[in-house]
């Protein structure tokens, strides 16, 4: 009896001991395992480095490569590797949000055949974890490049694989179309398929909030009513958003005192479409006493609310009362966000105002609010306008050490400003600690560089970049005779 006690006390203790270990999974350990699948050059050898990292590949560390990897954009292919084989290992089960994950990746990749193979193996093992979202997360991948019956055909392909093929099912290829698609063919699709699946609240929400025109999303508030389906503050919010986004302010605001009738409060999102519309029809200091009037409503404004007012004045370029907001959302507790700075910076590059950006972007560093994808490339563009390669410099080198940003978007417009004033040294950097990063430089701006390097007969540097290309799959050499170039895409290009 004792012996038994023991070995439980043994059994339990290991558990306990791998429950420990998969839930402390560190990043330095996510960031070991993503190099290693970054800079594999085969799937062995990536089996042998991780073997050697002693890492234990617990689900939790799995899901953290993974997306470290999608957002990342490290090899998909080596991550397909990965992911069979911590999946093939005896006793051991893929978590769902991995699942959906590498699906994601595959899917951005186009990979689709990889999709159903891995479907089709996870049917087997564990047909549990293929959910609505994993639906969701491929159709919307496939109908961003296939076309809509393309996308259907997809959707049929689930009743085989999915543990309940349902009105979900059937909600994420509609939230599909709606995303990649037209409305058109959303409607259409709603249309040929809605008596195989019995519509939802979910299933209307969807297809109101995707509407342009009010006269469709009037008619499928009708539609929903005379199905059965009681409209929710959801429903409510997406025929105020459509009235609004159609200057249609009075229609929008009928339906607000509607939702009071029902004992429906408006909450931010309905107010915040309010603020919209009035900005629309130029009426920006109306729009900003709804803030006010949101408490009324037992409702404070967020800092999406606050952005819909700074948007409406920065429109009319009354910028001072724009600033003012962003230092009332901070007196609030509210920290302006990347939309909030973003939507200055158009204004400041519409106006061709470097200074006033390069402040901007200063204030933003110093409250460690980061730019997104669409700043960066206001504030680079501008940089490269005004060939300005030390505020270039230091965009890349924030977004490089901070992890933020497009590198592949915002390093073709800086590799074209270096290359155009002969900075090759600083283009040199750059390039390298792109790929230090993962990151893959487009093909045109690799020829452009390796041209100017020939013609200053940096060899060494030439056969470097390479190599260093090599590593994604590319083999060209722009500078052989084998590979024509055109001279003229090389050549000084006029500023955006």
């Amino acid at each position: 009896m004792g012996i038994q006690i023991q070995v439980l006390f043994t059994k339990l203790s290991f558990v306990k001991l791998v429950f420990v270990k998969s839930g402390a999974t560190s990043s330095n350990e996510v960031e070991t395992v993503y190099g290693i699948i970054s800079s594999s050059q085969s799937s062995s050898n990536m089996k042998q480095l991780l073997k050697s990292s002693k890492v234990f590949l617990s689900n939790d560390l799995i899901d953290k490569v993974l997306k470290r990897v999608r957002f990342g954009h490290a090899n998909p292919l080596q991550t397909f590797e990965f992911f069979n084989y911590t999946g093939n290992r005896k006793g051991f089960y893929h978590s769902a949000f991995s699942l959906d994950t590498m699906l994601y990746i595959l899917g951005r990749s186009r990979m689709f055949d990889k999709i159903w193979d891995v479907l089709d193996d996870v049917r087997h093992k564990d047909r549990t974890i293929i959910t609505s979202r994993t639906v969701m997360v491929v159709l919307a991948r496939v109908a961003k490049v296939c076309s809509v019956r393309q996308t259907v055909e997809s959707f049929r392909r689930f009743r085989r694989v999915v543990s309940e093929y349902d009105t979900d099912c059937f909600n994420a290829l509609l939230r599909a179309l709606c995303q990649e698609k037209s409305m058109t063919d959303a409607r259409n699709v709603y249309h040929s398929l809605k008596h195989s699946f019995r519509p939802n609240l979910q299933t209307f929400n969807i297809l109101l909030s995707g509407w342009k025109s009010s006269d469709e999303a009037e008619g499928f508030f009708e539609e929903m009513k005379l199905m059965g389906v009681k409209p929710d503050i959801v429903s409510y919010n997406c025929l105020i958003d459509v009235y609004c986004k159609a200057r249609e302010i009075d229609k929008a605001y009928k339906v607000v005192e509607k939702m009071r009738e029902e004992d429906i409060m408006p909450d931010v999102f309905t107010h915040t479409s309010i603020i919209g519309g009035l900005g629309l029809v130029g009426q920006p200091d109306k729009a900003r006493d709804v803030l006010k009037e949101m408490k009324e409503d037992g409702c404070y404004p967020d800092v999406a609310a606050y952005n819909a007012v700074i948007r409406n004045f920065c429109i009319a370029k009354r910028l001072g009362e724009a600033y003012g907001l962003m230092d009332e959302m901070a007196s609030k507790g509210l920290n302006p966000n990347a939309t909030t700075y973003n939507l200055l910076f158009r204004v400041f590059y519409w106006s061709n105002d470097l200074t006033s950006s390069w402040n901007l972007y200063g204030r933003m560093m110093k409250m460690e609010c980061l730019p997104n994808t669409q700043s960066c490339m206001f504030l680079i563009r501008l940089f490269k306008r005004h060939e300005r390669v030390e505020m270039a410099l230091v965009l890349w080198s924030d977004m490089v050490e901070k992890g933020f940003g497009s590198y592949m978007l915002v390093s073709d417009v800086l590799f074209d400003l270096l290359c155009d004033l002969g900075k090759l040294v600083e283009a040199e950097r750059c390039f390298l600690q792109m790929v230090e990063k993962g990151q893959k430089p487009s093909n045109v701006s690799f020829r452009r560089i390796c041209v100017l390097m020939e013609l200053a007969n940096k060899q060494d540097s030439l056969q470097n970049l390479t190599q260093k290309m090599a590593m994604f799959g590319t083999v060209i050499n722009p500078c052989n005779n084998s590979v024509s170039v055109d001279v003229s895409t090389l050549t000084h290009s006029p500023h955006n």
